[in-house]
């Protein structure tokens, strides 16, 4: 017995040395370990990831300007015709003789400006009523919670769609707007739910014994271990974004310039217009919005199970 014992002995302390010797893997390490062993992720992460390179290289990628009009001369609507792919033209034209392929490509821009800035504020504003929610408690949680149910009754587009009717002269910014709002309560609900798990974890109880500050306590021990499931949330919500933008823009909604090289204007505008004679000006602008979309959930799902410590092993 005392053989097997002290056979344990050693085990355990090799153990402990070796971690020692490693240090201490954090759930965020871990979480990224498992995200690059996750073929979801990394399918997630390269449709990311190209998506924003061709956003951001747009100058540089698109073989035409996208506004001038090249094949203006071929296309005959009187006819039905509108010309198709050709050398120099791969996606050929749309119903203003411009470049397709081009428009397709600064079309991302705009997709990711709105996307990003529509969840940006949204997550802002979230943030700030979930952790005063959070952080307070009391009177001013239930206040801000019912409120904020209140815009959960309501379904997401169709508030957007209600702010952006009211405004005299829809615009681009009023679209991100609109987004930013239906996102808020989804954000500030979270971060007030992980707040209040918080508010009674070990390490919270400990500060408030040493007598630590009301204020350093949500900042520095309850904000930031409530943040990780948020920034989750917004990988997830942006997606989402993505789809409400351009769904504003398919009902005229959005921005007032049609000629703009954005994917919801795209879809919503010649392209809705001139299905029956060339469809691909519908096909190519949903296929892009849908795998941007795609690539944004993949990521977020992945995330969400890779930052989960149930899911540790």
């Amino acid at each position: 017995m005392t053989a097997l014992a002290d056979r344990k002995k050693e085990k355990l302390d090799r153990l402990a040395a070796a971690s020692v010797e490693q240090g201490g893997v954090s759930l965020v390490r871990d979480a990224v370990r498992r995200l690059r062993r996750n073929p979801v992720a990394v399918i997630g992460a390269v449709i990311i990831a190209l998506f924003i390179l061709v956003a951001v290289l747009a100058p540089l990628l698109a073989p035409h300007d996208p506004y001038r009009k090249y094949l203006l001369d071929q296309v005959s609507l009187a006819e039905g015709f509108i010309p198709g792919p050709q050398p120099g033209f791969p996606f050929g034209s749309d119903s203003e003789g411009r470049d397709l392929f081009s428009r397709l490509i600064y079309g991302s821009r705009q997709t990711l400006l709105v996307g990003v800035l529509a969840t940006s504020l949204g997550l802002a504003a979230g943030v700030v009523l979930g952790a005063l929610a959070g952080a307070l408690g009391g009177c001013v949680d239930a206040l801000l919670m019912r409120i904020v149910d209140v815009m959960l009754s309501v379904p997401g587009l169709l508030l957007a769609i209600t702010l952006v009717a009211v405004v005299d002269q829809p615009s681009q910014w009023t679209v991100v707007v609109a987004v930013a709002v239906v996102n808020v309560p989804i954000f500030a609900r979270l971060l007030s739910g992980s707040m209040l798990a918080q508010r009674e974890s070990d390490h919270v109880l400990a500060a408030r014994a040493l007598g630590v500050r009301q204020r350093s306590i949500v900042m520095r021990h309850m904000l930031p271990n409530a943040l990780s499931p948020v920034i989750v949330q917004a990988t997830l919500t942006l997606a989402t974004a993505i789809i409400d933008a351009a769904a504003l823009s398919f009902l005229g909604l959005g921005d007032p310039n049609p000629d703009r090289a954005e994917w919801g204007l795209m879809l919503g505008g010649l392209g809705q217009r001139y299905f029956e004679v060339r469809p691909e000006l519908a096909y190519y602008p949903a296929i892009a919005i849908i795998i941007v979309a795609l690539g944004f959930t993949l990521l977020g799902e992945s995330m969400r199970e890779a930052l989960d410590p149930k899911n540790r092993r």
